[in-house]
């Protein structure tokens, strides 16, 4: 018999861990919608030019790691491996523009083909939350801070470093990368294979190189500070100022980019230790050209992403679920009659699981096993007289109730 297994990179999620996946989620919407975020929802899949125009030709993502085909009617098709340029090809292709700015926040399935490791996936999933059309650098602070106390509700507070530099505007980047290309360009014999084509291409990226002996050269190279125009500066200033008023902590690296070309001015990052080599939890930044540049009108914007497998992989032991109620029947009657009652209790709110098989004692273990509250047993000569046992499975304290008044008697226990 053929024995079927998961694909490499992929994951079954049950009992915590899906548990841990929707306190991420849920904290997150919950959040966001505090912060006047509305939810929105794009295809898994896009025309791969949506991501290979965006997201840039020289990234890793572009040239390694996306999931590209061709469907049956011939066009070339990729699995998303990021938000941001398929919530940017909607706005475009759906009018948005009359409602900008817009405060937009998602969570779904991502694809991407890496080496498989702890925290890192190859159907991966993403919270992503961005502000489209807004130039100032409140809306970053906006976002920080969204990123910020989700993080805190989640417990993470204490476990995460935000990580804090700016790319600078167009005159910034353009004499940075001539500081940057004359200096590596000078140590060109040490620089790997991947970071030769960056030179090229983008030079700024070498800055983001795994590669160890990329690393070292880094260490040495300029910063961006001496490059930054006066726009850049006073705008990076102002989004610290706001920072420090809000006593958000953040530590300065003038070494951090973000993987992908779109970014530009705001670049950050929230660093644990706690996972070991995949750090970041939540990355993100300013894109200011990136609508322009896939056929929009000027669209300064600003968003980030967050790893839901990485988040929950740092949230404490969930506890076991304890506020649900179990139906134990005993007899035919009793176990029809049992159907309308958990019918009525779950319309009512309250959460009720029903055994189907065992006898009484077995029944009984299972719902102490399932660490209930409560259970209900009902026979058939209780359903006769028109009552229930109810037994608080905590106390062992049982008490007959009428059917009638079930609900209020369990109104505790909701």
């Amino acid at each position: 018999m053929t024995k079927y297994q998961r694909v490499p990179g992929t994951r079954d999620i049950f009992g915590p861990d899906m548990q841990r996946f929707n306190a991420v989620t849920q904290v997150f919407c919950r959040v966001g919608c505090r912060f006047g975020f509305e939810e929105v929802a794009t295809p898994l899949f896009e025309d791969t030019a949506v991501f290979a125009k965006s997201l840039g030709e020289a990234t890793d993502v572009v040239g390694k790691e996306m999931y590209t085909f061709d469907d049956r009617g011939g066009d070339s098709i990729t699995l998303r491996p990021e938000y941001t340029a398929g919530i940017a090809r909607a706005y475009l292709s759906n009018g948005w523009q009359q409602h900008i700015p817009l405060k937009l926040m998602a969570y779904g399935a991502m694809f991407r083909y890496e080496r498989p490791q702890k925290g890192r996936f190859r159907q991966f999933h993403q919270i992503d939350a961005e502000i489209l059309g807004t130039p100032e650098p409140q809306a970053d602070v906006e976002l920080i801070s969204f990123a910020a106390m989700l993080l805190d509700e989640l417990g993470l507070g204490d476990k995460v470093v935000l990580n804090l530099n700016t790319l600078g505007d167009g005159e910034s980047r353009s004499a940075y990368r001539s500081s940057l290309v004359a200096y590596f360009t000078a140590h060109k014999a040490s620089l790997s294979s991947d970071s030769l084509d960056r030179l090229e291409k983008n030079p700024l990226r070498i800055l983001d190189s795994k590669d160890l002996g990329d690393q070292a050269l880094v260490m040495d190279a300029p910063i961006i500070d001496s490059s930054l125009s006066q726009t850049a500066g006073v705008f990076f200033e102002r989004l610290t100022q706001a920072l420090d008023a809000l006593n958000i902590q953040y530590v300065r690296n003038p070494r951090l980019v973000r993987g992908l070309d779109y970014y530009s001015h705001t670049a950050f990052e929230f660093i644990t230790t706690h996972l070991g080599a995949q750090g970041t939890v939540i990355g993100g930044g300013r894109y200011d050209g990136l609508i322009e540049q896939m056929g929009g009108s000027h669209t300064p914007s600003v968003g980030w992403a967050g790893g839901i497998e990485r988040l929950a992989m740092l949230i404490e032991e969930p506890a076991m679920v304890s506020d649900s109620i179990v139906m134990v029947p005993t007899g035919e009657a009793a176990m029809l009659a049992a159907f309308g009652v958990v019918q009525s209790l779950r319309k009512a709110g309250f959460r009720v699981e029903q055994g189907f098989s065992g006898n009484l004692k077995k029944r009984m273990a299972k719902a102490n096993a399932m660490n209930a509250k409560v259970a209900l047993i009902l026979g058939d000569s209780e359903l006769e007289q028109g009552v229930i046992a109810v037994k608080d499975l905590s106390t062992a304290e049982q008490k007959l109730v009428r059917l009638s008044e079930l609900e209020t008697a369990l109104s505790t226990y909701r």
